[in-house]
């Protein structure tokens, strides 16, 4: 029994990197007597889990409409589902670090004992770290994830990402950028170094291609100062002298940067122009007032200070960008913080991965469903105490 995930992680390693599907399925067959097996891979929006065997060439993918495969998606826990045909399909998600990528289907000639769904749901934690790795070396699962084609400014933002979320002991954490195929200077960042986690949100000046390679000046400037062990307000300083001296003051990036100490819940922050931040504690929405510097770029050799504010376990933090917080579609009034606490309200029972996606519908249906006028980001962190402390 104890061999089972090992044989599994073994036919994953010996793999290509674009085989790794075929090798899961082959050694789950084979360690399980399942009859078949699927990978579903969620799309930029996260709006649908796509069948990776079926997508080998772009826009070919059929949409997965099963309510099950979105359910052990959204909860992140195996579901059972049986056919016309009688047989049992498991289903698990792929999960690595807390972010979630898709979901693994095992058919089964029967509704299979409890001892089973703990062997699948190792494999399925093997399958999703491959899968992880594999997606550095081929386009494939990358084919799979995109409904259409992105735009320039966008390939670029989606690589720069770090994930769409990650978890520890005491935190979650997930962001989203809209509109996914098209979105140009927004942006989020993200680090975890012993117990300290390290997250950026960036409104790039201008659209499109520009504005991407802004923010991308901008975020490898941080990371370089941050990787060489500097601080926050290093870290903002380099880029903001990184992009003062490639554009001589005509543009900049508006910029938040954060450190959480994961064990006090005790929160550095330089905040260098507009991204803004909002808690939620209990059912109570309050913005999280910070004195705000001059975005990274304006001026040469800027100097920031840093602030500092604290978190209670159970707090949930939201960063949105200006494409949140100053949509005005047709004129009316902004969506603004009366909006944004509506919404943060209903994300209450959600975990932050659900949570960035229903911040993103509201925020569509305040447009009214037409395309989105400018970038939009949101961030959430739920801070839940010291690791190992049960939440509030």
């Amino acid at each position: 029994m104890a061999d089972a995930p090992t044989g599994v992680s073994r036919a994953l390693r010996e793999a290509p990197p674009d085989r790794v599907v075929e090798a899961a399925d082959q050694a789950i067959r084979s360690l399980l007597g399942a009859s078949g097996t699927a990978v579903f891979i969620a799309d930029y929006r996260i709006s649908g889990l796509w069948p990776v065997l079926d997508s080998r060439q772009p826009g070919v993918a059929v949409r997965a409409v099963q309510d099950t495969v979105q359910r052990c998606f959204s909860s992140q826990q195996p579901a059972l589902d049986s056919g016309e045909d009688g047989r049992c399909r498991l289903y698990l998600p792929l999960s690595v670090w807390g972010e979630r990528l898709g979901v693994l289907m095992v058919e089964l000639a029967e509704e299979p004992p409890e001892s089973v769904v703990r062997r699948a749901t190792d494999m399925a934690g093997d399958v999703a770290l491959a899968l992880r790795a594999a997606d550095r070396e081929t386009d494939r699962y990358r084919r799979a994830r995109r409904q259409e084609r992105l735009s320039m400014a966008a390939e670029l933002q989606w690589e720069l990402l770090p994930g769409r979320s990650v978890s520890h002991g005491s935190f979650q954490l997930a962001g989203q950028l809209e509109p996914a195929y098209t979105v140009g200077g927004d942006h989020f960042d993200w680090s975890l170094d012993e117990g300290r986690l390290t997250v950026t949100v960036l409104n790039g000046d201008g659209i499109g291609l520009a504005a991407a390679l802004l923010t991308a000046v901008s975020v490898n400037a941080m990371r370089n100062a941050r990787r060489s062990g500097g601080g926050l307000v290093e870290q903002a300083e380099l880029a903001s002298d990184t992009v003062y001296y490639q554009h001589r003051g005509l543009r900049h990036v508006a910029t938040v940067l954060l450190e959480l100490d994961c064990a006090t819940g005790r929160v550095g922050a330089v905040d260098a122009g507009s991204p803004h931040l909002l808690r939620l504690r209990g059912g109570t929405v309050s913005r999280v007032a910070l004195e705000q510097q001059l975005p990274l770029g304006m001026f040469a050799e800027t100097r920031y200070d840093l602030q500092e504010f604290d978190l209670d376990p159970g707090d949930r933090l939201f960063v949105v960008s200006d494409g949140v917080w100053a949509a005005d579609p047709s004129g009316r009034e902004t969506y603004g913080q009366r909006a944004m606490a509506r919404a943060m309200r209903a994300t209450r029972l959600q975990p932050p991965t659900e949570a960035v996606g229903t911040v993103m519908r509201e925020l569509q249906t305040f447009h009214a469903d037409a395309d989105l006028r400018d970038d939009a980001v949101v961030v959430c962190l739920d801070w839940r105490g010291s690791a190992g402390r049960e939440d509030d």
